[in-house]
């Protein structure tokens, strides 16, 4: 298949369990675009995250279809931002638009986000002005939003939504890292404070139920607290360091009082609660520092970030603007 030989925007969609959307997403993300100043200067790049349905051939059938769409294929599930990491590296264009293929991210919206790196931001969020997600994943995104500001130092007010744009200078540098627990969110505030946002409205699920449940939401968050800083380790210190700090003060109460009242009876369930609380923040603080050590031995293993099983068009990941092997694990 030809491909263009000048692509100005990239509009990159992980997908997974998507089979029903997808069709529907690439004409409206077409009728979003088409005579706009990107006519004939975009692709949608649709990274197939080892999906158990029919997305990849659906995916085939549509880059057959449309010479602007460039299908990947992951070897295995390897999550959405690891997927997201491979669309960007099959990315081409000058602007690269992140979304997901559900279609609660209007691609109408997309103009917008590109005109805002067209003035000069490295990145561009969108924050929507009413979220249509339900209430358990609006608090568990209250919580991450707050621990993302201590862990990420995220500006103030800055929502982490998955639709957003990145120039490519942007995107390059993040692309550095080749890590298997890719974090987007992490790696962009670890290379640019360039960020400015836009408000959009959040639409309904096109078709079907969101793929993140509280098990993948949890190792979301786990990814995002201990994979993109040591923030987690810091606070175990603090809190270490105060409680020896707190516990040397009511050791000398306990003596004074013991020299003053001779005659008190020790407490025995006293004890056995301080012994509970202190071995439960043990095992607790000892979990965090497993985290770390754990993704250490599995980053000196080489786990890959992703593995490409095929794709819908030939040549290296960019076109020669990168000189990964298509194959080769990232």
């Amino acid at each position: 298949m030809q491909q263009k030989s000048v692509v100005s925007l990239s509009v990159v969609v992980p997908v997974y369990r998507s089979a029903d959307v997808l069709r529907e997403l690439v004409s409206q993300v077409h009728a979003a675009l088409a005579g706009s100043a990107y006519d004939d200067q975009f692709e949608l790049v649709l990274v197939n995250d080892c999906s158990p349905d029919s997305s990849w051939e659906l995916i085939e059938q549509l880059a057959n279809e449309h010479a602007w769409i460039r299908g990947v294929s992951l070897r295995r599930n390897f999550g959405q931002h690891n997927a997201t990491m491979a669309g960007l590296r099959y990315s081409r264009g000058d602007i690269v638009v992140i979304m997901d293929d559900d279609l609660q991210h209007p691609p109408t919206a997309i103009l917008q986000l590109a005109e805002m790196i067209e003035k000069g931001f490295d990145v561009c969020y969108t924050r929507y002005r009413e979220r249509k997600h339900a209430t358990w994943k609006k608090l568990g995104s209250r919580f991450n939003d707050i621990v993302a500001g201590w862990v990420l130092n995220k500006p103030r007010g800055l929502y982490l939504s998955s639709f957003k744009a990145l120039s490519r200078g942007a995107a390059d540098a993040i692309l550095a890292y080749d890590g298997p627990y890719a974090y987007v969110d992490g790696l962009i505030f670890k290379v640019t404070n360039s960020i400015t946002t836009i408000d959009i409205d959040h639409q309904d699920r096109f078709a079907g139920q969101g793929n993140y449940n509280l098990k993948r939401s949890v190792s979301l968050w786990l990814k995002m607290a201990t994979g993109s800083s040591v923030y987690p380790l810091r606070i175990a210190t603090v809190f270490g360091f105060t409680m020896a700090a707190v516990s040397l003060v009511l050791l000398a109460l306990i003596v004074i009082d013991r020299l003053r009242r001779p005659e008190m009876q020790p407490g025995w369930a006293s004890t056995i609660a301080t012994l509970l609380m202190m071995g439960g923040l043990q095992m607790f603080f000892l979990g965090i520092l497993g985290e770390y050590i754990g993704r250490i031995y599995i980053r000196l293993n080489n786990t890959p970030q992703y593995v490409v099983r095929e794709t819908t068009f030939s040549g290296h990941p960019s076109d020669a603007r990168s000189t990964a092997i298509q194959h080769h694990p990232v």
